[in-house]
């Protein structure tokens, strides 16, 4: 006869990732020329709960390398960027989310992309992606058997005769 058990368990009870484009713009100082390079370092974010959707705060520094009068001078523009941005998640079943966890992922890291020069202004597009996890409690349902099963018993069937009659052919030098 069988029953059934339910087991309590931490598991993902809901998944999901997102695709951001976000468009910024730095002033500079000089008017630039050309944009030689444009890279971003310390990245660095949280996700949370709020209400039944994930907010994740973040930010990150880019730094923007451009020359100026007429390609014959360069600088750098460092600035932090601080973002927010808000995630639907669907979630697998009905779960109290007031006990859950949040973890954020980085699926594709903030990348650089379409700068463009406007006067004094630098405008460019911030590209990423994020993945999003919510752990949290939930129920398993298993299947018990309340039979347990019986022991089978080994006889050894080694008796007197049978021990001299193994000491008689065992060759203890087999190694040489």
């Amino acid at each position: 006869m069988s029953s059934y058990k339910e087991i309590v368990t931490k598991a993902v009870v809901g998944k999901g990732k997102k695709y951001f484009k976000n468009k910024y713009n730095i002033e500079s100082d000089t008017i630039p020329s050309n944009i030689l390079g444009c890279w971003i370092i310390n990245h660095k974010f949280k996700g949370y709960l709020q209400g039944e959707e994930v907010k994740v705060d973040g930010s990150f520094d880019i730094n923007i390398w451009y020359s100026y009068d007429n390609d014959t001078k360069t600088n750098v523009i460092n600035k932090t960027i601080k973002y927010n941005e808000l995630i639907n998640v669907k979630t697998k079943l009905n779960v109290d989310f007031e006990d859950s966890q949040i973890i954020v992922r980085i699926l594709k890291q903030p990348t650089c992309s379409n700068v463009q020069i406007n006067g004094n202004n630098i405008d460019f597009d911030i590209e990423k992606e994020l993945g999003i996890e919510i752990v949290g409690d939930t129920k398993v349902k298993i299947m018990v058997e309340d039979d347990e099963d019986k022991w089978e018993i080994f006889d050894d069937e080694v008796n007197d005769e049978v021990q001299k009659q193994i000491d008689e052919e065992v060759n203890e030098d087999f190694l040489e």
